[in-house]
């Protein structure tokens, strides 16, 4: 897209620039002046707003299997009902993962697909050209305003503003309403392991949404860092860090969300891997201290380099490092006992299962 978006927050508080981060050619907020700890405890423990315009959305409309989109993703989408979404992967060939994206079902023959910001270009490009001229297929990214409300108290904050019905939306289900006077579609889905929702709206009506759920004293925004250290205590994987074009959803852990049962651009090689084994597979550890593993750190085993760290933080809710890789097949289990090395940091560190954090209240 050559139109940049820019969040709310960007927009208005020229003061606030200078904790914006450039990522794909989008400006998000990595933090508010709060700080990102503080802005992870909100989260977990009241509501967190999240400024998500900057993640892109397409249209689809016409029939799913004469146009195309049913052969897209690695999920059939003609067996989501409408009202309903699903998660899953655009792959290449080879594969590795285009994005991960989720798919809302809007009505019989009109699909919403919502991408991450750094491959919006990628994906619409990569989409269009494997969709067939039956089908319209539209990137409305630039006129959809998207507010995450990420927290144990989300519920009752919209139900405040907006009535009871959102409040009864269950888990990857969404409703199209009017909020504000415009027409929106509010999910309740999210990115934190806490309950949550996400507000697509039109763009100009964002800084009013934006300014309405802050009057209500239990919220506060939060930005791209919390957002991270938020997704990594629950183990959701990060596009671009923990999968990528080059790694499979096999190897990174998440062949719940690959239907072999549709046919899909990938799944040869995803079957084919399958027969082969696995030369690498995703992996969770805790680090037996603060310290903070990183990206591109290595995994060793014995003095050996066994894998590489693909997310790692500090985790305020375990009090300990936490990170995810990367590594050989037979260092996987669980239990096994590794080193985390750059440079001159050595930090050891113990395999675990995921989720790291498990008193969220994402299904409450």
């Amino acid at each position: 897209m050559d139109q940049v978006k820019r969040t709310p927050l960007f927009q208005e508080h020229e003061a606030l620039q200078a904790l914006i981060a450039p990522f794909g050619g989008w400006e998000m907020p990595i933090q508010y002046p709060t700080g990102i700890i503080a802005e992870h405890r909100w989260c977990r423990e009241q509501a967190a707003l999240f400024d998500i315009c900057h993640m892109g959305e397409f249209l689809y409309e016409g029939d799913l299997d004469a146009g195309g989109m049913e052969g897209l993703f690695t999920f059939s989408v003609k067996s989501i009902p409408v009202g309903r979404s699903r998660y899953g992967f655009l792959l290449n060939k080879e594969g590795g993962v285009i994005d991960d994206l989720i798919a809302f079902r809007l009505a019989e023959e009109r699909v919403m697909v919502v991408v991450n910001a750094a491959t919006i270009a990628n994906d619409f490009a990569t989409i269009g050209s494997r969709l067939t001229g039956a089908a319209a297929f539209t990137d409305i990214s630039a006129a959809t305003a998207k507010l995450d409300l990420q927290g144990p108290l989300a519920r009752a904050v919209l139900v405040r503003f907006f009535g009871d019905a959102l409040g009864s939306i269950p888990y990857f289900t969404f409703t199209e309403c009017t909020l504000l006077g415009a027409p929106a579609i509010v999910s309740r889905t999210g990115y934190t392991g806490e309950l949550g929702y996400e507000l697509f709206l039109p763009t100009e009506k964002v800084r009013e949404l934006w300014a309405l759920l802050l009057t209500d004293d239990r919220v506060r925004p939060a930005g791209l860092g919390s957002r991270d250290l938020l997704r990594l205590e629950v183990g959701y994987s990060l596009y671009g860090s923990d999968i990528d074009a080059v790694t499979t959803p096999l190897e990174a852990g998440l062949s719940s969300f690959v239907n072999f049962s549709k046919e899909f651009i990938g799944k040869e090689a995803l079957l084919r891997q399958k027969e082969e084994g696995l030369k690498q597979v995703k992996v969770a550890f805790k680090v037996a201290s603060r310290r903070a593993p990183r990206h591109h750190y290595d995994i060793c085993f014995e003095g050996e380099q066994v894998g590489t760290v693909t997310s790692g933080a500090f985790s305020p809710m375990l009090g300990c490092g936490i990170g995810l890789g990367i590594v050989t097949p037979e260092m996987a289990a669980i239990g096994s006992p590794i080193t985390i090395r750059h440079e001159r940091v050595t930090m050891e560190a113990t395999v675990c299962d995921l989720p790291f954090y498990r008193e969220g209240s994402l299904r409450k």
